[in-house]
């Protein structure tokens, strides 16, 4: 059952309520720099959809390339369109609750004004964040400062799971981003279209301060300046950390990420831990259970609403069914001995849900969902004794292209394919012949020129994305890492701290080397005990006085201070000084330029 394209709810819903515009519609950081461009998304999808691109992308390009100021229901509005993610927020009795402050300070800077612009001067009165990605709280500083006294709401564990996501991988992670939302991609007919979640990820300053309250369990209800929530915790789903929450006295249910008018990623493509499909259904089953029948509109962090009581009873059930079909048929099969891309090679969707516009893999996919749920329960290995042990890339290419005759050959062979249309077989071929010979012009202008053409055809945004950066990179294409400052350390635990320091410990360099420090803090009254030891800097809360190399009493402020080589004036050191060098001169830098389709 084809999607109708005759169908114009959509648009008639993001267009919906629609109160004012950034004018111009570019957002800019302090130093003059771009950070946001809404207006180009916005003409580049104008129009009939090119050749360039899958005609369901252009149609979901178009929607969330929509932007502004827009009024949910009668106290609730929502700043869309000026980043990967929607800003929500909420009137109270003096002041307005603020809901997933986008990524970048300087867009929710420059939302919230939006906002005053029409609704007044009203002060920021609470910060909500749904959910542990940073598209949901990196521009907090935008919209309070750091030494606010407002509350800083989240589920419970969100600091814990934004620190494991965004800083001990954060390096990596980053980097994949660049494929992933195809920031580094001009935006256009022939390059990125956006993400399918939203238009993309913004550039500017990410900050982070800590919650204040925690939300610990479903049910639980707390009023911000006369504002009225009941919350229903919905771990393992869309985050390991997040929320769906109802305002009873607006009939309006908020879904964080849970439920989007697209299908969603169970593992990103950028990288993450993988989503528990099962779980994330039975938690829409409950929402819908405990709100969806009071409720007369539901929104999310991305993409447009739904009004109506009804039709977000049929959307909720559909998004419902969407994710158990696909863990429940995924596990079916992988019982009968199928592996995961076997089974991601034929899975047919049920006809109601293929049809539907906001199950459609915009963001993420069928195909690459089914691996992540083979993955969840069996892991990486598919017992095939074959796959166990294999080579890694380079060695890998080197043997193939040898047993084809060499890096000609193989190019040849790999166009042979790609002249058929089989193109996922010439990406294959191709892509050995590069990592077999890196230099070899013709391999990477015949890969650049198959991930393009697979870009083109791609539904899913974040594969258009992957296809066309790799292919942009391949023709030398220079990816510079996005320019943006980060203010997140400050809101790190001291355990947090030294666990992104002892992550970048080069081990083999370290194995001979000892040293220990006690650290006691002033202003926490916390004492910690470190451990440089075989390879490995080990750190824990201890109460014992242990002998110790160096004795430093400092507060967190300090810490921080000489972890980023600044200002540390408060700490004293007694003991050996040169403990702390020994540390921080086995600290390896990342590399955010890393390689992906070159060695």
């Amino acid at each position: 059952m084809p999607a109708d394209f005759s169908d114009r709810t959509d648009f008639d819903n993001a267009n919906r309520g629609l109160i004012g515009v950034l004018e111009p519609a570019v957002i800019h950081g302090g130093d003059g720099s771009v950070v946001y461009d809404a207006a180009g998304f916005a003409e580049a999808t104008a129009g009939d959809c090119p050749d360039s691109v899958n005609a369901n992308l252009w149609r979901q390009a178009q929607l969330t390339s929509v932007h502004g100021l827009f009024e949910v229901t009668d106290g609730i509005y929502q700043i869309r369109g000026y980043d990967l993610s929607n800003m929500t927020l909420v009137e109270g009795d003096t002041g307005v609750v603020v809901i997933d402050p986008l990524v970048s300070s300087e867009c929710a800077a420059a939302g919230l004004a939006l906002y005053r612009r029409h609704r007044g001067e009203r002060p920021v009165s609470a910060v909500i964040y749904t959910h542990s990605h940073v598209d949901h709280f990196g521009g907090v500083l935008g919209v309070v400062d750091v030494d606010t006294t407002v509350p800083i709401v989240a589920p419970e564990h969100f600091l814990e799971h934004a620190v494991s996501e965004n800083v001990y991988a954060g390096t990596a992670m980053l980097r994949r981003s660049m494929y992933h939302t195809g920031i580094v991609l001009p935006v256009g007919a022939t390059g990125t279209l956006g993400a399918g979640l939203g238009p993309s990820t913004s550039t500017g300053t990410v900050g982070l301060i800590a919650p204040t309250l925690d939300i610990t369990h479903t049910g639980q209800e707390e009023t911000f300046d006369g504002v009225r929530m009941i919350f229903q915790v919905t771990p393992g789903t869309e985050a390991p950390a997040e929320m769906n929450f109802w305002f009873p006295d607006h009939r309006a249910l908020c879904l964080a990420e849970n439920a989007t008018h697209n299908l969603h990623n169970l593992l990103t493509l950028r990288g993450a831990q993988v989503r528990d499909a099962r779980i994330w259904s039975r938690y829409l089953t409950e929402a819908i259970e405990m709100f969806a029948y009071d409720s007369d509109v539901a929104f999310a962090s991305h993409h447009w609403p739904t009004w109506g009581t009804d039709e977000l009873l049929v959307y909720l059930t559909q998004q419902r069914d969407l994710y158990a079909y696909l863990h429940d048929q995924t596990l079916r099969r992988m019982n009968q001995g199928y592996v995961g891309s076997e089974i991601a090679e034929d899975f047919p969707m049920p006809p109601v849900l293929d049809a539907a516009w906001h199950a459609r893999g915009f963001y993420g996919s069928v195909s690459h969902n089914v691996k992540a749920i083979y993955q969840r329960y069996l892991g990486w290995y598919d017992g095939n004794p074959a796959h166990l042990w294999q080579h890694p890339p380079e060695a890998a290419a080197a043997r193939y292209v040898r047993a084809l005759g060499g890096v000609e050959a193989a190019v040849a062979k790999a166009q042979e394919f790609a002249d058929e249309g089989d193109l996922r077989f010439a990406a294959e071929l191709a892509g050995h012949a590069v990592f077999a010979q890196p230099d070899h012009a013709g391999a990477k202008k015949l890969l650049a020129q198959v991930f393009t053409k697979l870009g083109y055809g791609s539904e899913c945004a974040n594969w258009r994305n992957n296809f066309l950066a790799g292919a942009d990179e391949l023709v030398g294409r220079p990816h510079p890492a996005p320019v943006s400052g980060s203010e997140i350390a400050s809101a790190l635990t001291i355990t947090q701290l030294f666990d992104s320091l002892a992550i970048r410990i080069d081990g083999p360099r370290a194995w001979d080397l000892s040293t220990s420090i006690r650290w006691h803090f002033t202003d926490t009254d916390e004492t910690y005990r470190m451990e440089l030891s075989n390879g490995v800097l080990i750190h824990h809360p201890t109460r014992r006085q242990d002998p110790a190399d160096l004795v430093v009493t400092l507060t967190k402020r300090d810490l921080l201070g000489l972890l980023t080589g600044t200002a540390a004036s408060g700490a004293t050191l007694e003991g050996d000084t040169s403990a702390i060098s020994t540390i921080t001169g086995l600290v390896d830098d990342p590399d955010p330029g890393f390689a992906i389709v070159t060695p």
